[in-house]
């Protein structure tokens, strides 16, 4: 990571899924990674969709290190307690739907309002979120996936409000949305089928070379990961 003042510290939430670990690898191979920090439920029980498990990890975090350089949240899911996404408003769940949001729409909000504190007011930094271009709204072509879809399309607004207030107080940051591509991890495995795949590493690299090389005026902005824009 060039643009980032070296030695940074990274965090990856979400470190023990898929993309999360391909994340992780990358930033542990950089050689200007001072420090790698990781949470996620399997390995610490770090809870995203519990306040109070995301306020404890901050604390923990913000005890450990004076700022945070480059956070990705790399966490998100499309299949929830053996429930996936539905083909028809007919399928629609409420508790289905509530637990889309509380994972892909809350959980990253909390992430915000507990972790951007600790990003530096005098240099470059940046916080990631994987969202998905099924989360588009203009580009929603198909119909379908109803609670993904929605839970993905809140998540941008939250990054794109999210930056606003943030660069007030760090006009270095960028903060943005991300869609991965279609990635071979098990979040993908039934419904990828027609679908160029992506290994894990080759989505991860291709999105921190957008989060490198994407300036701070771009903070806000919903990106995929040959870094053109995806609309909202």
């Amino acid at each position: 990571m060039s643009s980032l003042a070296s030695p940074y510290t990274a965090l990856v939430i979400g470190a023990s899924g898929g993309i999360g670990a391909a994340f992780c690898e990358r930033i542990e191979g950089d050689d200007a990674c001072g420090r790698l920090l990781t949470l996620s439920r399997s390995m610490d029980g770090f809870d995203l969709c519990d306040e109070e498990s995301v306020a404890r990890a901050a604390g923990r975090i913000r005890g450990a290190v004076e700022h945070v350089d480059l956070l990705i949240c790399a966490t998100g899911a499309l299949t929830i307690d053996g429930v996936g996404p539905e083909k028809t408003i007919r399928a629609i769940d409420q508790e289905a739907m509530r637990a889309q949001f509380d994972l892909n729409a809350i959980g990253p909000a909390l992430v915000l309002k507990h972790f951007a504190g600790l990003l530096p007011r005098d240099r470059r930094a940046a916080i990631a979120f994987l969202s998905a271009r099924v989360g588009s709204i203009g580009d929603n072509r198909l119909g379908g996936w109803i609670s993904y879809r929605a839970s993905k399309a809140a998540l941008n607004q939250i990054v794109r409000t999210a930056a606003i207030e943030i660069g007030r107080s760090r006009p270095k940051a960028l903060v943005i949305a991300l869609h991965p591509g279609t990635v071979a991890t098990g979040l993908s495995a039934d419904y990828g089928a027609g679908h160029d795949r992506f290994s894990a590493p080759e989505s991860a690299g291709k999105l921190l070379d957008v989060i490198d090389q994407r300036p701070a005026s771009d903070s806000g902005a919903f990106l995929a990961y040959d870094g053109s824009r995806v609309d909202w």
